[in-house]
């Protein structure tokens, strides 16, 4: 009995490259809905990938992501050939996201997952204060900034390298903790923690220090506290060709200039 071929979804932006790739690709191998899909190809840039694997956590459909966007750091090289061959050579990479779980100062409470990044940043003329726990552990009593932000290994290179955070191997079992502009204490530049770790963040003076909350894209305004953890059930499945793979593009992120 000849083997199945596997079924396709493709999803694309709204730039024009892509979806002209989108026509292009569906009317050369066919298209399912994504519940019906083997695996689903994204295409456009590194946000629409980012919001791909969001709208299919936990559907255990792996993403395939070509790029019709800019930058494409998270994604493969745009091609047509040989899509099935590709897909079924792939190197598989299971995403673990971030779970916020915030306090609001308007007496609710809100809860969103992060693949890269949960970021808290001030919002008016004055610099943040917050008070950094890890574990039920006071560790940061008064931190004056920007902001900061909590990073997963997938999400080290994005906009934690920008604020001179560590690139994490995407294997290890680590999350980042990195300031925005951190004022005092002056020569505080982050750390390092295992990925069990559970990180909360009170905003201090939050009537006029006030201070939003991100989950990658979802914002949260005017927060009281954010807590931080590893979510225990969410799960994003990423495929990279062998010669691009997502780890080998993390750690060569280590050594560019």
């Amino acid at each position: 009995m000849p083997e199945k071929t596997p079924a396709l979804c493709f999803l694309s932006s709204e730039a024009d490259d892509a979806r002209k790739a989108k026509a292009e690709l569906v009317g050369r191998y066919g298209s399912v809905p994504a519940e019906e899909a083997d695996y689903i190809v994204a295409l456009g840039g590194d946000g629409f990938m980012l919001q791909t694997l969001h709208e299919t956590m936990n559907s255990e459909t792996p993403v395939y992501g070509m790029n019709r966007g800019s930058v494409g750091f998270l994604m493969n090289e745009y091609s047509t050939e040989n899509l099935h061959e590709r897909l079924q050579a792939a190197d598989m990479n299971e995403l673990r996201p971030l779970r916020m779980t915030t306090r609001n100062a308007d007496g609710t409470s809100s809860i969103a997952l992060a693949i890269n990044e949960v970021s808290m940043l001030r919002q008016s003329h004055q610099a943040a204060k917050l008070q950094v726990r890890v574990d039920d552990r006071v560790r940061l009593p008064e931190l004056a900034c920007d902001g900061i932000l909590v990073a997963t290994p997938a999400g080290s290179t994005a906009y934690n390298l920008s604020v001179h955070g560590p690139i994490i191997p995407l294997e290890a079992p680590l999350l980042a903790i990195t300031p925005v502009s951190a004022f005092r204490p002056r020569r505080w530049r982050g750390a390092l923690l295992p990925n069990r770790s559970v990180v909360d963040i009170e905003v201090l003076e939050p009537e006029k220090r006030l201070v939003n909350a991100f989950a990658d894209h979802t914002e949260v305004k005017h927060v009281l506290h954010v807590r931080i953890e590893q979510d225990p059930e969410a799960r994003a499945k990423v495929l990279s060709d062998p010669n691009r793979s997502w780890s080998e593009r993390i750690l060569a992120e280590q050594f560019s200039d």
